[in-house]
């Protein structure tokens, strides 16, 4: 996509409800494209590698085509799958390199509870026999202490990370590894902003993912009622049943990957609006 950022007027920035409601009004106004193309993206998943790229690729397409609906510059879906699939590599750079720095945080978390651990012990035997209750209490405070200011780290780092698939997506000139510090730049300053407004968002799907779910287990208890008398006979009916429980899970998050990608699509307008005056003039969605 190629955008003019240079108009003299750049739209104002977005608050956190609007974020919130252009969201759902795409989504709502996108339902079965978007879920189709979900939908699709799961189905990639069986596909080891290649097919985690093109999963981590439709589901960025997503995000490309709300942002090109927000600026009022709607694209197809044909032309979009062009763009994603032309850096279907980098897309699987990506992933590699955010499995790495998943990794990376992991090991920190568990060298800083090592660390604790370790210290904790040679307080206590240092102790020996004068640790009291008061002792073991501190060492608890202490230790949720730890827990919670780990957790608001990774957390932190996280979300630093949230908008990486986004740029790729949109951009031209990004990489598979520019557009995690391109992630990074665009989300220093708002991260407890887009913590709060993933929140909000979470609050919103639960519902649905609830109503999914019950559905999917009810589908499932019939599956299992009709399937159960003939696997006793044939054991060969095992694989079609199998197979209609991954298309009931596929079918349940394709419904709400789409919603998830149309806020990251939101977040990453307000985000170039905040900081680089994106001078496009946004759709009207009643926001």
């Amino acid at each position: 996509m190629s955008y003019n950022l240079g108009s003299p007027s750049p739209i104002e920035p977005l608050s956190l409800g609007n974020v919130i409601t252009a969201g759902i009004r795409i989504y709502r106004s996108h339902l079965k494209d978007y879920f189709l193309l979900a939908l699709k993206a799961y189905v990639w998943l069986l596909v080891p590698i290649y097919g985690w790229a093109k999963f981590y690729a439709l589901s960025a397409l997503i995000s490309r085509l709300t942002f090109a609906e927000l600026v009022n510059q709607p694209e197809s879906i044909s032309s979009g799958q062009r763009f994603v699939n032309s850096r279907i590599w980098q897309f699987l750079i990506n992933i590699l390199l955010m499995l790495l720095v998943g990794m990376g945080i992991l090991i920190g978390v568990v060298i800083v509870f090592a660390i604790f651990g370790f210290l904790s012990a040679v307080l206590v035997g240092g102790l020996n026999q004068q640790a009291n209750i008061g002792v073991y209490l501190m060492l608890g405070l202490l230790a949720f202490v730890v827990d919670i200011l780990a957790l608001v780290a990774v957390l932190w780092i996280s979300t630093r990370f949230y908008l990486v698939e986004v740029p790729l997506a949109i951009e031209d000139n990004v990489d598979g590894t520019s557009t995690i510090a391109r992630s990074w730049e665009l989300t220093k300053s708002y991260v407890w902003r887009i913590i709060l407004i993933s929140f909000v968002a979470f609050l919103i799907t639960l519902p649905i993912q609830i109503v999914v779910q019950i559905v999917s287990t009810i589908v499932q208890l019939i599956v299992q009622l009709v399937f159960t008398p003939l696997l006793e006979q044939n054991s060969g009916f095992g694989l079609l049943f199998a197979v209609i429980i991954l298309a009931l899970s596929f079918a349940s998050g394709a419904v709400v990957l789409p919603f998830w990608q149309a806020i990251k699509a939101v977040i990453y307008y307000d985000l170039r609006s905040r900081k680089e005056g994106l001078g496009l003039k946004l759709r009207d969605y009643e926001i």
